[in-house]
């Protein structure tokens, strides 16, 4: 068989290792071409909320497939999008009154950037620094990779990255945390983008709301923009529909992708306040916002995107995660009796935990036989490193639920 031509993200093809080919899905089960039955116990990339091939998501990109496929959207519109927009609207906090479309979550982060530089720009105020927590991670476009932890994911491009202020994570009260933001506000920065309440790629480092709620608090007394991507964190991933929502917080601009289509096909949003988009409002073309791609908004995603909204309000969703999540902390706590577990955690449907490992981090010896022994096990878990999590999709039956957690207590003790 001849070897394929294609260059996968994250993989250092030199190792050799196999690439199962997946023929289809459905719900928290992936298919594989040589008949395997996986169970997908990280969401395809943080991205299936309600299961692979939701009947009314896939319905709705179907129908649509015959009416518009695609549209430039600068100076154009069309209804899925309106729609979209108009559910966004609905779902989301009331400050947040304007709706940019994009294709991904860097992308959304991009946007996100360029939305609070530009305010400043535009209100004659000159302000450019970015601060950004410790172990972030925001994307792995140049923008998004700036305001992300730099290290091994991103040094070969170190000459492309701006600088940026970078606070501690917020360990304990966040004592340090919040005293360094403090001290940095008075410089007047631009903007603070975080991830509320867990730091994903960096490790599923999980905070405080109320750090995370007196973050907002500073930011605010010094008129710093508070950027929350919540990318991964957004759609019900913490138990609740936008991490911010545990904290008591609206953020000045909110990023989202990943579970805004159900995970089905790439769409994001990044949703501003209206005195963001009132900054570039002007008869003065110089003051627009200049950002788009080809495929902003494009109307099958669009079409998923409403789907799935539509599934948010009419469908018992929360119900769903406070089951699954409930089912995961119990699990997880007798997983944490394991002797080689250590800092087992959990944030809504996510569960994380460290495996006692010496060299640990990204690049530890112990991430490429885990993730050996876990695709033996019929399972989808990706490691961090020596970090081991899981994000299900929340339609997860108990019984493959239980076989995720067999799985990593199998591995863990033959690792």
């Amino acid at each position: 068989m001849t070897a394929s031509p294609i260059w996968h993200p994250f993989t250092q093809h030199g190792r050799g290792e196999p690439i199962p080919q997946v023929a289809r899905a459905e719900g928290a089960i992936l298919h594989t071409a040589d008949g395997r039955r996986i169970v997908d116990a990280i969401s395809s990339w943080w991205v299936t909320t309600h299961g692979h091939c939701h009947p009314r998501i896939m319905a709705a990109i179907a129908e649509q497939a015959g009416k518009l496929d695609q549209i430039i959207f600068a100076g154009w519109t069309h209804e899925p999008a309106e729609a979209v927009a108009r559910g966004l609207r609905q779902l989301m906090p009331d400050e947040l009154t304007r709706v940019f479309f994009s294709d991904s979550g860097s992308t959304s982060v991009e946007v996100a950037l360029k939305m609070a530089l530009g305010f400043w720009a535009n209100t004659e105020r000159s302000r450019h620094k970015i601060l950004v927590l410790e172990h972030a991670y925001h994307g792995d476009t140049v923008g998004a990779m700036s305001v992300g932890a730099r290290g091994v994911f991103n040094a070969a491009y170190s000459p492309l990255l701006f600088d940026v202020e970078t606070l501690p994570f917020p360990h304990g009260d966040g004592a340090a945390t919040l005293e360094k933001l403090t001290a940095l506000c008075r410089d007047e920065p631009a903007a603070l983008i975080v991830e509320p309440l867990i730091c994903g790629a960096g490790g599923m480092k999980i905070y405080d709301a109320a750090i995370l709620a007196d973050m907002r608090r500073i930011c605010s007394a010094h008129e710093v923009l508070f950027i929350a991507d919540e990318v991964m964190t957004g759609w019900g991933r913490t138990g609740t529909l936008l991490a911010c929502e545990q904290a008591g917080i609206v953020p000045d601009i909110l990023c989202l992708s990943k579970g805004l289509t159900g995970g089905a096909v790439p769409l994001a949003v990044t949703m501003a306040t209206e005195a963001i988009f009132a900054a570039h409002l002007s008869q003065d073309r110089a003051r627009m916002f200049f950002h788009s791609s080809s495929y902003t908004a494009n109307p099958l995603a669009c079409a998923a995107a409403a789907a799935n909204i539509a599934i948010w309000q009419e469908e018992p969703v929360l119900e769903r995660i406070a089951r699954l999540a409930e089912n995961q902390a119990r699990l997880l706590e007798k997983l944490a009796h394991n002797p080689r577990v250590r800092n087992a955690r959990r944030a809504g449907t996510i569960t994380a935990f460290e495996i006692e490992d010496q060299r640990g981090g990204y690049l530890s010896d112990l991430g490429p036989r885990l993730l050996s022994r876990f695709r033996e096990a019929d399972l989808l878990l990706r490691p961090l490193g020596n970090t081991v999590y899981t994000m299900p999709p929340y339609c997860i039956s108990d019984e493959d639920l239980a076989l995720i957690y067999d799985g990593i207590a199998e591995t863990v003790a033959h690792c």
